[in-house]
């Protein structure tokens, strides 16, 4: 998710959040990984989910839409280092 995110950040995340267009959530795959991805839009079969860095890492384009349930949590906030809203 860089630039957004680097790995090794925390997050403060809302399990069960109703996910909006634009957000960054928590989203397991059909193959179980659970990654977290930038909520695209919303789709007849689930939320097309994608990552902020397109070259790089697999999101909806490679895997198709996250269904409603498999969208574990919104990420609120990082919370470590320099916290800030997502």
């Amino acid at each position: 998710m860089r630039p957004t995110l680097a790995p090794g950040d925390r997050l403060l995340v809302r399990h069960g959040a109703r996910p909006r267009a634009g957000r960054v959530v928590v989203a397991r795959f059909a193959d179980g990984t659970v990654a977290v991805k930038r909520a695209a839009d919303r789709r007849d079969d689930g939320w097309w989910v994608l990552s902020d860095n397109p070259a790089a890492g697999v999101d909806s384009r490679h895997r198709g839409a996250v269904p409603d349930g498999d969208v574990l949590a919104v990420v609120l906030a990082r919370a470590w280092p320099r916290p800030r809203l997502l």
